[in-house]
């Protein structure tokens, strides 16, 4: 079979039978000191960041003139202390690598009455990540992906101390998440500029591949601003660093050893580095980092258009000489977009001042905006320039989001529900004529039996069409609603305790 190259988050995980699979699903062996052993393996931790840890920390490093060969010994000794291991317990859905149902039946019986597949069954996994402390009160910033589903985070320092960790919000948009421990004094990194960074200069990453923590790798820069197929928000770092499962959520530094990027994907035919990795910039995950840390979730904007980037030709038929820039294919109805007048075949030039290169640096920067911001946008139309200002709204699915934490003193209560409205196509294959899909589900709502993949149609007898239905409910702070849902051809009423 021909093979084909995917994305694939670094985050690794073990499930039921010792077999070891990506959480996209991706199959890879175990590595020869896994092939017997069901737990997550065992963890030796690097000699240098050993010493570190008890060391007297050194001197903060010299900031480097651009180009400079950089002392990685000296930033491992330095800020490895600050590099953690990420390791996750829990329950999963499985699936196989076409995104089906593990049950080979499903195939064949799901929509006949009374079938019950479609449920996937469950199973235990562990998983291990990386992370690194951002606060020397316990703060840490990994991926989203390597507490998705977790139960429990375990996170284990370089000195080898151990902690039971709270996931305070995670953003999958993203694809960050915030952890606390209870723990003081703690070693951090230093903070650097990614906007700073050319293609060419040195990088270090340090995680735990694979299990084995304390790894450190370099490489150089190889692109910037790098647009991933469903990361519209992100403009990745691309590097050569090596980086494997498990380096997901691990730092990668700059020559003068400050994080410029939270290592994030990589580029795989095969399941393992083949010299293509993604790093999300430090300045989006700190941006989302003080969202989660003030409410519990980060919000995104919206402008309500279908962009593409230029190409030589369709700048020409434009009447424009470069192929800088995102034309507009489309502009949803009701959306901020069209409120400010913005048509179909305009041109965003520009976005607050700042040039737009492609669609994906118009995405990036709308997405990583908060809705109700006012941006002026610089529009190409008709041959001629021309500024619009939008106020930007919020985008879809991030209404109810990251439930895991819980509600502020005073706010009403989280159903633990990622929803968004059901597509034309959805309705029409389920018969419904209104709903909300649940995306992703925790907290109450996960304990009392809503899975990913359910319908919200009702909320205590209140049909439900929107996330504001469901809010209105839950203004009034009641100790438990019952919600109708749709699952599988069948309607069912689940009680959900929230207090």
């Amino acid at each position: 079979m021909k093979a084909t190259s995917t994305l694939k988050p670094l985050a690794w995980a073990l499930l039921g039978g010792g077999l070891a699979v990506m959480t996209t699903a991706g199959a890879f062996d175990l590595p020869w000191f896994g092939k017997h052993d069901k737990s997550v393996p065992p963890v030796a931790m690097a000699p240098v960041a050993a010493a570190a840890a008890t060391a007297v920390a050194p001197a903060p490093l010299p900031q480097l003139p651009p180009g400079t060969a950089p002392n990685y010994r000296a930033i491992v000794q330095q800020y490895g202390p600050a590099v953690v291991g990420v390791t996750v317990e829990g329950l999963r859905k499985t699936s196989d690598e076409d995104g089906q149902a593990a049950d080979p039946m499903e195939r064949f019986f799901r929509g006949i009455p009374g079938w019950r597949g479609g449920q996937m069954p469950e199973q235990p996994f562990k998983g291990q990540g990386s992370g690194f402390v951002v606060s020397a009160d316990g703060l840490i910033l990994t991926n989203a992906h390597v507490v998705r589903d977790a139960k429990e985070v375990t996170v284990r320092l370089a000195d080898r101390r151990e902690f039971a960790a709270k996931v305070l919000g995670s953003d999958t948009a993203t694809d960050i998440a915030v952890l606390r421990i209870d723990a003081k004094g703690l070693p951090t990194v230093r903070l650097g500029d990614p906007k700073s960074l050319m293609v060419g200069d040195y990088v270090l990453a340090i995680g735990a591949p694979f299990g084995l923590e304390q790894t450190a790798t370099s490489g150089i820069v190889s692109a910037k601003g790098r647009s991933l197929p469903g990361d519209a928000f992100v403009p990745f770092i691309q590097t050569d660093a090596a980086v494997n499962p498990g380096n997901s959520g691990g730092p990668l530094f700059d020559a003068a050893g400050n994080v410029v990027g939270i290592n994030s994907q990589i580029y795989s035919r095969t399941g393992g580095f083949q010299g293509l990795s993604f790093a999300i910039p430090i300045d989006v995950a700190m941006q989302v980092k003080e969202q989660i840390v003030a409410t519990g979730r980060a919000q995104h904007a919206r402008l309500g258009v279908q962009i593409q980037s230029l190409t030589q030709n369709l700048a020409e038929s434009f009447g424009l000489q470069r192929p800088d820039g995102a034309v507009v294919a489309k502009v949803d109805a009701k959306s901020p977009a069209a409120a400010a007048g913005l048509k179909a075949g305009d041109v965003i030039l520009a976005v607050d001042g700042e040039t737009m290169a492609q669609a994906g640096s118009v995405s990036s920067r709308i997405g990583l905006a908060k809705p109700g911001d006012k941006v002026k946008l610089k529009v190409w139309r008709d041959h001629a320039e021309r500024e619009i200002t939008v106020t930007l709204g919020n985008a879809k699915g991030d209404d109810v989001a990251d439930a895991a934490s819980p509600a502020a003193p005073g706010e009403p209560p989280r159903l633990g529900l990622a929803l968004r409205p059901l597509s034309p196509q959805e309705r029409k294959q389920a018969e419904l004529d209104h709903g909300l899909l649940v995306q992703e589900a925790a907290g109450p709502a996960a304990k009392a039996g809503i899975n990913e993949g359910d319908v919200v149609i009702a909320i205590n007898g209140k049909p439900v069409s929107s996330i504001e239905d469901l809010k209105r409910v839950l203004e009034s702070k009641p100790k438990s609603v019952a919600l109708l849902v749709w699952r599988d051809g069948d309607r069912l009423f689940v009680p959900v305790p929230l207090s």
